[in-house]
């Protein structure tokens, strides 16, 4: 773990599941934390980028709705309505520490444009450059994949894969991979350590179970795309945001994924 020590520019992703309450309302405490951390690391000179899901689900709440729709239209108006939320939420929190953030929606159309990702990219950069917290989601009024089956997992991974990141942090609500699925196995042991991502992993990755849209395959699949990329990887719990600082101190902390030639 001793390895991400020193990484910089540090892309986070964050889940439904460590944004929210069981009743789909907000965990204002957790991301009050998750906030002041993240500010603080910025004050420690990293470039923060934050992915975050959470905006179907805050829409929902907010909506009146007592569950999530059912329904492709009705995720995609529940997410209109979240991310206003959510950024209304994240710029309030932020501006108490100092730091201005900014919000980037795109598709997987934008990442498969030359021309637009070069756009995409300059932004990134520039807003780096001007000392901002980017937070980026799926634009799911027009885009449904991530939406329907990733909860932004391989989103963050592109992310950054296309900023040349130095390391992704994914937030979720287990304390990263397990050889089995810990609410049903007692005896299930945490995977602290992959050096290669093998399909075996992946049927481990089926069955491990986690709460969230896309469960732990696309999670692998994300942590595939940023280890390809030369960037190492840790999935780990979200409840407690204090423990980034562990991680980056060089702490074993989840599931660290090496990224390739490391």
């Amino acid at each position: 773990m001793a390895k991400v020590e020193g990484k910089k520019r540090i892309v986070v992703k964050v889940g439904t599941s460590t944004l929210t309450h069981q009743t789909g309302k907000t965990n204002i405490a957790r991301v009050a934390k998750l906030v002041s951390v993240l500010s603080d690391l910025k004050n420690a000179g990293n470039e923060i980028v934050l992915v975050s899901s959470g905006a179907v689900g805050i829409g929902a709440a907010k909506l009146g709705l007592s569950a999530k729709p059912k329904t492709t239209r009705g995720l995609q108006a529940s997410a209109a309505v979240g991310q206003c939320e959510l950024m209304f939420l994240y710029d309030k929190m932020f501006s108490e520490y100092g730091v201005i953030v900014s919000q980037l929606l795109f598709t997987a159309d934008t990442l498969s444009n030359e021309l637009e990702k070069g756009h995409l990219l300059d932004t990134f950069n520039q807003l780096l450059d001007y000392g901002a917290l980017p937070i980026v989601n799926e634009n799911d009024s027009v885009y449904v994949e991530e939406l329907l089956n990733g909860d932004n997992d391989c989103l963050s991974a592109t992310v950054a894969s296309l900023i040349d990141a130095d390391l992704l942090i994914m937030l979720t609500d287990t304390d990263g991979l397990y050889d089995d699925n810990p609410s049903k196995n007692e005896n299930a042991k945490l995977i602290s350590y992959v050096e290669e991502i093998t399909p075996e992993l992946f049927e481990i990755a089926g069955d491990a179970g986690e709460k969230g849209t896309g469960g732990f395959t696309t999670k692998i699949k994300a942590a595939k795309i940023a280890t390809d990329s030369g960037i190492p990887v840790i999935i780990m719990n979200g409840e407690k945001p204090t423990s980034i600082y562990k991680v980056l101190e060089g702490q074993s902390i989840g599931t660290y994924f090496s990224a390739k030639g490391e």
